[in-house]
């Protein structure tokens, strides 16, 4: 493995950061005007980064393009929603056919039953209730768990996040210094404005570790439900160990504990039937939002007869005036029958099998410490010279320099990348091979300025 000088990475990154900025001076001016009506200048605060905000004008297939007129290869592709691409034909017209009969009617309409129908099939569940975010999905997941098992607590993930509601904003990305004994790991809020008695409630484990779940559960009948991300997909892309997920099952089922997949980011973007076909594992809850809607924000939570039945019974109110909008269903609609075939899939398991070899080829060939590791349109380089398998190993090992400045190096090159270490790329169906011949070439360019 190539020794790299820290001071040869921190010297690129200042000047990169400031090429951005060279390069995207108009969005430099919005920011400045959006940051007196909008804390920190953006509308949500993931989107907040150096140099500045990029400020997106619009998209088209694999492309999108900034208020510079700067285009890029969007990798990013809205933090993994648009799997089907930028303005798809098929969403377009789904979408401007149903807004020209109108937009929202608070009542039920017949698309809702078929998309319905179609995510009953793919996840395996037989009964769906619609939202509108990821967040609100993992809300009503754990609103079921506590009512379907009449206890309070819940069990998380250290390091995973699951939206923006009080059960679940805790142990998101602790400081090291916080995370308490690795077998009885702190519940640290993310935020502030998050009650401690609510914090207690969230109870946390490691990934990729059932025995300290079954130690938890042997020890405490309080616990309602346990949340996961079948894949970490937050921290870069962390793969569950083989077997982890089924011994979750099995744990969970033997204790009479609700477990609940949240697929947020999983969810038709590693097959047809997320993570549920993908490892082949059936929990008693899946959450989805993202890419279910081509775009649109929607969200769904799906169920066992059992628990869905509290709500309709209205022991647990779920509950939501745009669930199941017209607009976004019509976008569902598309998406699942129009777009996400079983060519789209098979495209993506080349396109994958092209970004992430290429990319291999240059760790290889440039001895950087780092590895390639993906599903499907879900995948990225990891910075780290061992395989992170948890929260505490991403902390320890991760090299958030070097994700940083391949971050600019994309940038400043024409492609268009998540911020942070949260995921390095979603893939598209409209990704040419271009497209990712592309990538791997900046990846090049910048293995290459690191290393020698």
């Amino acid at each position: 493995m190539t020794s790299i000088d820290p001071d040869r990475i921190a010297k690129l990154t200042v000047r990169l950061e400031q090429e951005l900025a060279d390069r995207t001076p108009r969005s430099l001016e919005v920011y400045q005007r959006a940051k007196l009506v909008m804390p920190a200048g953006v509308p949500s605060s993931f989107q907040d980064q150096p140099p500045h905000p990029i400020y997106v004008t619009g998209g088209s297939g694999s492309k999108v393009f900034d208020v510079d007129g700067n285009e890029y290869i969007d990798f990013h592709n809205g933090f993994g929603v648009m799997v089907v691409g930028h303005a798809h034909p098929a969403v377009v017209a789904a979408i401007a056919e149903t807004a020209r009969r109108g937009t929202h009617f608070a009542a039920p309409n017949e698309t809702s039953v078929r998309v319905a129908e179609e995510l009953s099939r793919r996840f395996r569940l037989p009964k769906v209730r619609f939202c509108n975010s990821g967040t609100e999905a993992t809300m009503d997941a754990v609103h079921l768990a506590r009512g379907y098992t009449g206890k309070d607590c819940i069990v998380k993930i250290e390091g995973t996040y699951h939206g923006h509601h009080d059960a679940v904003m805790v142990s998101v990305k602790p400081p090291p210094d916080r995370l308490g004994p690795l077998e009885a790991p702190a519940s640290v809020p993310f935020s502030g404005g998050i009650p401690r008695s609510e914090t207690d409630l969230t109870l946390v484990i490691p990934f990729n570790d059932p025995d300290a779940l079954e130690r938890l559960l042997s020890t405490r009948d309080d616990i309602a439900g346990v949340i996961v991300e079948p894949i970490m997909l937050n921290i870069g892309v962390v793969m569950p160990k083989p077997g982890y997920l089924e011994v979750l099952r099995e744990i969970t089922e033997r204790h009479g504990v609700v477990l609940i997949f949240d697929e947020v980011k999983t969810g038709i973007t590693i097959a047809p039937g997320g993570a549920v076909e993908y490892f082949g594992v059936v929990p008693d809850i899946v959450c989805l939002a993202k890419a279910i809607g081509g775009g649109v924000p929607t969200g769904a939570v799906l169920g066992t007869e059992e628990i869905m039945a509290l709500i309709t019974d209205d022991t647990v109110k779920q509950l939501g005036t745009f669930n199941g909008n017209p607009l976004s269903m019509a976008a569902a609609q598309a998406t699942l029958f129009e777009v996400m075939t079983a060519d789209a899939y098979k495209r993506l398991g080349e396109a994958a099998e092209r970004i992430e070899g290429g990319c291999r080829e240059v760790i290889d060939r440039y001895g950087l410490p780092a590895y390639t590791v993906g599903a499907l349109a879900k995948g990225c380089v990891m910075f780290a010279d061992t395989t992170i398998t948890d929260y505490r190993s991403y902390s320890a090992h991760f090299r958030e320099d070097l994700n940083y400045l391949g971050w600019l190096f994309h940038m400043n090159r024409g492609v268009f990348m998540t911020p942070g270490g949260d995921e390095q790329w979603t893939l598209s169906v409209a990704h040419s091979d271009a497209d990712l011949d592309h990538y791997v070439d900046v990846f090049e360019e910048f293995a290459r300025s690191v290393t020698t």
